[in-house]
């Protein structure tokens, strides 16, 4: 009984991943909203989330992604950006909360309602800050 158990407790106290899905799984109305805001783009691969869906796409040269609530409202917009273009703040921030820790990719995140984040992933864990660089959170990746 032990055996099972412990197995159990581990699964239920994983973080929620993202699953890869296909297009067709995507409700018609974020697909018609993606397409709205992004229209030449055509090769989107999508996840789901939390229950909300994200395309993740190229713009030119750009690696982006965009997450929908499951009745096509938009959430928010990312942007991959070079470590070095986070606020100077958010990489004190690092430097001295996760001395030694190689940030592996950040972005520039804009909200629906508006605001600008940033975002550092250092050890599978997405740090967050607002829009001059002031630590907001971490969250699993």
């Amino acid at each position: 009984m032990k055996k099972m158990i412990i197995p159990g407790l581990m699964f239920l106290s994983m973080p929620a991943f993202a699953q890869k899905i296909d297009a067709s799984k995507v409700p018609a109305t974020v697909k018609a909203t993606f397409a709205k805001s992004f229209a030449d783009v055509k090769d989107a691969k999508w996840e789901k989330e939390n229950g909300n869906f994200e395309a993740n796409f190229r713009q030119g040269d750009k690696k982006m992604s965009a997450t929908f609530d499951p009745a096509g409202a938009w959430l928010e917009t990312e942007n991959a950006i070079e470590i070095g273009a986070l606020p100077a703040s958010a990489a004190t921030y690092l430097a001295r909360n996760y001395k030694g820790e190689k940030v592996k990719e950040a972005a520039k995140l804009k909200m629906a309602n508006g605001e600008t984040r940033y975002e550092a992933e250092v050890k599978g864990t997405d740090v967050i800050f607002d829009e001059h660089g002031k630590f907001i959170k971490t969250q699993k990746d």
